[in-house]
């Protein structure tokens, strides 16, 4: 008897666990459906709301066009991220995101840039306290403009504490008239599941009339991939070339600037000591379309590493350029610099480009 009550419990503990099983792959299957049904699908090219500038841009103007990623406000001289081998997800209250609103919104008043170039705004997310940044800068700014969202997920499991909600995108804003704007979206560089709640880059074209000609000034706000192998970039660098040689060869001018996420060939002022963390891809020079310039300056790094709050100088921290611009070659280059801000709001540093539109082209 004590054989078969044996084996009657054993079999009883094999059904047991089994059911659990069965529970735990339906709860894993359930979940997976939803991210797939919930998954972020733009169109390949959607068209956005334009702003309300009423500038006239002419043959021989010149304009200052400004990129930033302003790290959703999150990411100031105090913070690190778990993606960079640190440790946290989002700053510690939301006044810490409206201090660094604040202090954004300072810096950019004081450089009085014709166009922004935007990216890492959230409009909705948990890991910014759910503030609308897109209206701050707006409001602050008396600037509008248009917004592509790049990051759409209810809820991003990982890590712990998860990231939650995001809604975040990149935005350019001008007071010049638009005559049109778009989202164009890049290839994806995930694979199902980890797609579902990942980002989906995009470029933001901006389209801005020249009187008295048939010509645009195309304005390419990017903010290209930052945590794949190195396919994904490439990939996305590649079509932001196809892109812009496109609307070179109609005779446009123009100009695309944003957050590579590449170390760029020939500036090595600042070489990478830190190889054990997030390492960034190179943006070769075979990669600039023909017709255009990099510009790109090396005065002050433009984004460090969040694998520790910021030490205070260069040198002890690992620090990249990694903004800047491709220019069309019938603009001239008057300058570019990078603002040094000591990574007091942002892990990045914005990048000023000053051109003049040239009138013999």
């Amino acid at each position: 008897m004590t054989g078969k009550a044996e084996t009657s419990g054993k079999r009883k503990a094999i059904k047991v666990i089994r059911r659990i099983l069965i529970l735990i792959a339906a709860a894993v299957a359930a979940v997976l459906v939803y991210y797939t049904a919930r998954e972020y699908r733009p169109e390949n090219t959607q068209e956005l709301e334009t702003g309300s500038g009423t500038r006239q841009l002419s043959p021989g103007d010149s304009l200052s066009v400004l990129t930033w990623n302003t790290g959703y406000a999150g990411l100031g001289e105090d913070e690190d991220f778990f993606m960079d081998g640190g440790s946290k997800v989002r700053p510690d209250s939301a006044d810490v995101v409206e201090e660094n609103l604040k202090g954004i919104c300072s810096i950019l008043q004081g450089q009085e840039a014709d166009v922004l170039f935007l990216q890492e705004l959230d409009r909705n997310a948990r890991r910014s306290y759910h503030v609308d940044e897109l209206a701050w800068y707006e409001d602050a700014l008396g600037m509008d403009g248009s917004f592509a969202y790049n990051y759409k997920c209810d809820f991003v499991p990982y890590p712990w504490p998860p990231i939650g909600r995001v809604e975040a995108g990149i935005a350019t804003l001008t007071d010049y008239q638009m005559s049109g704007a778009a989202r164009i979206a890049l290839p994806e560089s995930f694979r199902w599941p980890v797609k579902t709640c990942n980002l989906k880059r995009c470029m933001l074209e901006v389209r801005i009339p020249v009187e008295g000609t048939d010509r645009e000034l195309v304005l390419i706000n990017f903010h290209l991939e930052a945590y794949d192998s190195g396919e994904g970039k490439a990939a996305q660098s590649a079509m932001l070339a196809e892109k812009l040689t496109e609307e070179y060869e109609k005779g446009n001018y123009v100009i695309a600037g944003g957050d590579f996420n590449q170390t760029f060939d020939g500036i090595d002022a600042y070489p990478i000591h830190n190889k054990e963390d997030w390492v960034p891809g190179v943006y070769e020079e075979a990669d600039i379309p023909e017709g255009f310039s990099l510009q790109a300056a090396q005065n002050v790094p433009t984004c460090r590493l969040l694998n520790a709050p910021y030490s205070g100088n260069y040198e002890d921290s690992q620090v990249y350029v990694i903004d800047g611009f491709l220019v069309s070659e019938n603009l001239s280059v008057d300058r570019i610099e990078n603002m040094d801000t000591e990574f007091e709001y942002s892990d990045h540093q914005p990048v000023r480009l000053e051109v003049t539109l040239k009138e013999d082209m």
